[in-house]
């Protein structure tokens, strides 16, 4: 679920604006990949949906895709429009019924977890109490990044898509933000409610997890992106079909027919998707396209 919650970062959360320090530039070389279609061709881009300020992962390579394309491809869409819909979707989908308070459906462990969690990140006591578990769970994992020097700001997905708007790229989505957001809020409210006291015991390895990603992202380890994200979610069969399998197919059957238009797409989404042998570009591969890169 954290695939999509730092993609949702970007729409869902309000966060403060982050203090700009001394920290020395990292440069990163991440992977792209060119697939090239009937009519069209398509640059393939990884995000990492919340980063540090200092990472400097452009190259000449790179912007020159960026230069070339026509259009650019996101998850969802980010602008306005998105953040209205995601709000939306949150008033309607990420507030508890009336009488009933996060804290009373954890257990004994779990709300001891669920009380560290908030000291940790410096939140009040009952700041949460009316909120959904998959709602919290986005807001602690905000807070926490945040004090660890990350920000939705410095973003692939909001920088990419700054660029494309300034220089009037025609824009497209493979989602909707109604569609991904959903994936996060289930029906089963016990489930839900396990999964967050499972995701509690977890975040105090976040910034680790996180930061090991970052770094196979920076150097374009794509078995080692596919092993700290998609491999996780092999023990989960069902979310990994749900967040992972079942979107790499559909994205592919719409890149198919997208590739055979006239055009050159600059496609940016979660480097989990485009890792491993369920990636989008293995998956392209077995269709028949040609595709360069890693």
């Amino acid at each position: 679920m954290r695939i999509l919650r730092y993609l949702l970062l970007l729409l869902a959360a309000a966060t403060p604006a982050f203090a700009q320090t001394d920290l020395g530039k990292i440069e990163a070389h991440p992977a792209l990949w060119t697939v090239h279609g009937k009519a069209g061709t398509a640059y393939l881009f990884g995000s990492i949906h919340i980063l540090p300020p200092n990472i400097a992962w452009h190259s000449a390579k790179l912007d020159a895709a960026m230069a070339e394309a026509d259009t650019f491809v996101f998850e969802v869409p980010q602008d306005d429009s998105g953040k209205a819909e995601a709000q939306a979707f949150m008033a309607k989908h990420g507030t508890l019924p009336s009488g009933t308070t996060l804290p009373s459906l954890l257990t004994p462990e779990a709300r001891a977890d669920y009380d560290a969690a908030l000291t940790a990140v410096h939140l009040p006591p009952n700041a949460l109490d009316d909120k959904r578990p998959w709602l919290a769970a986005i807001v602690i994992e905000v807070a926490m990044m945040m004090r660890e020097g990350y920000s939705p700001d410095s973003g692939i997905d909001r920088e990419i898509l700054g660029y494309a708007t300034a220089h009037g790229k025609s824009l497209r989505y493979f989602e909707t933000i109604t569609q991904q957001m959903g994936m996060l809020a289930p029906p089963d409210t016990d489930l839900e409610v396990k999964e967050f006291s499972v995701d509690l015991k977890s975040l105090r390895k976040e910034p680790a997890t996180l930061g090991a990603l970052v770094d196979a992202w920076s150097h374009a380890d794509t078995r080692q992106i596919d092993k700290l994200m998609n491999s996780d979610l092999s023990k989960e069969p069902g979310a990994k079909k749900l967040l992972l399998d079942d979107r790499n197919k559909a994205w592919v059957t719409k890149l198919d027919a997208m590739l055979a238009e006239k055009h050159t797409y600059f496609i940016t989404v979660g480097a989990a998707h485009l890792a491993g042998p369920g990636g989008v570009p293995a998956r392209l591969r077995k269709a028949g396209f040609q595709v360069e890169g890693p």
